[in-house]
């Protein structure tokens, strides 16, 4: 451990039986030269983000890995606050890491699998390297942590036993609450950036804009956890935040990048896509607005609208007004209201475990806002509902290439020969590929290459 961390886990170590100390008042000065710190690390964190986003999907996977390696190495740096633990043990870190990294092996493969499958079998020497370890990969995945836990069980040390095991379920906590859920947005960016982007966007556009509302406008303090937020502050940012969403969906959706899926893991290859209906905009009335909502709200607003006492030439007037916007702007209108109403309680959340181990903030790796947990506790919590809102209502069923290498590879040896043989027919039927091809087939094959189904 790093003499600094020491130092803090030492004064944590110290002052754990004190009372909680009152957050002392802040002078306006103060305020003003951290509002200029944070700003700063602000607009060069945003504008390092745009960097990553045009370089394209795969950079955008391993920052989201980078991410989540930070964010674990602040939260395992806890655990050794919690445990207070004065004694060395055995192997500690590398079981850490190695449970974290193979966390990260199940997690990312499982989303990206169809698209590695389309890059190694694009190679006879790659697909011969890869395709197993693609095919069993929950059966390596099940391997790797049965190895890292027979390695725990044989690390036990008498007199640390305690410790050990406490620290175990630590380093699972720690992988459960980042890693698993952080891991969806990888999903997401391969079936189109914008549906990592925007969410993302969406949590620091309401962070900002509930820091300067709260900054000129906060009076009323929000919850005892955050003593600085307010009200003011939470009601500023989720208007704020709607408003942003509207405007930057529409813009987002503008760019093939930002819209087209990627179904292979190249970098800085350009996309083209035929634009979805989701990104076309279209003209709606009242009544269309309702049909997209889920079944049981539209009902309720439907009795609300009944039963108010509305003039008829109001309803006449509603029920006659027409507006034209691309469905993306009212899907960004949910993913808004959640960032701004559910997700800001991620980092109530996490407030409140800082308090329990008398923090202000889990490190200083980002000047003016902490360490990287403290920006990131709140994408924790969007990455899921982002992820579960564009498998409901936005993703389409759909065959694409990795999806049928993915079904073709659980096939046996005969069927896969089989399999090949009907495509390379029905191919040169069409004139997409030469006759000679599928000869050539039947010839090196031999009495393998047949056209007939076996019996079941």
């Amino acid at each position: 451990m790093r003499p600094k961390q020491q130092a803090q886990v030492t004064a944590a170590e110290d002052t754990a039986s004190e009372p909680e100390p009152e957050p002392k008042p802040v002078d306006r000065k103060s305020r003003l030269r951290s509002f200029r710190v944070r700003t700063i690390s602000s607009v060069l964190l945003i504008g390092g983000f745009i960097g990553i986003i045009w370089a394209g999907h795969v950079p955008l996977m391993f920052f989201i890995l980078l991410l989540q390696f930070l964010v674990a190495r602040e939260l395992f740096r806890i655990a050794y606050i919690a445990e207070k633990s004065k004694r060395s043990l055995p192997l500690l870190r590398t079981q850490q890491w190695y449970f974290f990294f193979t966390a990260v092996f199940w997690l990312y493969l499982r989303f990206i699998k169809n698209n590695l499958l389309v890059e190694v079998t694009s190679d006879m020497t790659l697909a011969r390297l890869f395709v197993w370890a693609v095919k069993h990969h929950s059966l390596i995945s099940y391997s790797l942590y049965m190895a890292g836990f027979v390695g725990f069980v044989l690390s036990l040390k008498k007199g640390l036993y305690l410790h050990q095991f406490a620290h175990y379920a630590w380093t699972h906590m720690i992988i459960l609450i980042t890693t698993v859920p952080t891991s969806f947005f990888v999903s997401n960016v391969f079936s189109g950036i914008l549906w990592y982007v925007l969410p993302a966007f969406l949590i620091v556009a309401n962070d900002i804009c509930a820091y300067l509302a709260g900054f000129f406008f906060g009076r009323t303090p929000l919850i005892k956890l955050s003593p600085k937020k307010t009200w003011e502050g939470f009601v500023g940012g989720f208007l704020g935040t709607l408003v942003i969403a509207f405007y930057l969906s529409a813009y987002m959706s503008k760019y093939k990048w930002m819209t087209c899926p990627r179904k292979d893991l190249t970098v800085f290859k350009g996309l083209d896509c035929t634009p979805d209906d989701v990104f076309i905009p279209a003209t709606y009335t009242l009544a269309d607005v309702n049909d997209l909502l889920p079944p049981a709200a539209a009902e309720y607003l439907r009795l609300a609208a009944d039963r108010l006492p509305v003039p008829p030439a109001l309803k006449a007037a509603a029920a006659d007004f027409t507006f034209t916007v691309a469905p993306i702007q009212l899907h960004a209108l949910s993913l808004a209201a959640f960032a701004s109403i559910a997700a800001p309680f991620g980092g109530f959340f996490a407030s409140g475990f800082k308090r329990a181990f008398h923090m202000k903030d889990f490190g200083d790796t980002i000047p003016g806002h902490g360490g990287v947990t403290d920006r990131f506790d709140c994408q924790i919590v969007m990455a899921v509902f982002a992820y579960t809102y564009y498998w409901s209502y936005i993703s389409k069923p759909e065959v694409t290439l990795g999806d049928v290498l993915n079904s073709a590879t659980k096939l046996n040896d005969h069927d896969q020969i089989l399999l090949v043989g009907k495509m390379a027919n029905l191919l040169a039927a069409e004139g997409l590929i030469p006759g000679s091809i599928v000869d050539a087939l039947r010839k090196h094959l031999g009495n393998r290459f047949t056209w007939e189904v076996p019996d079941s």
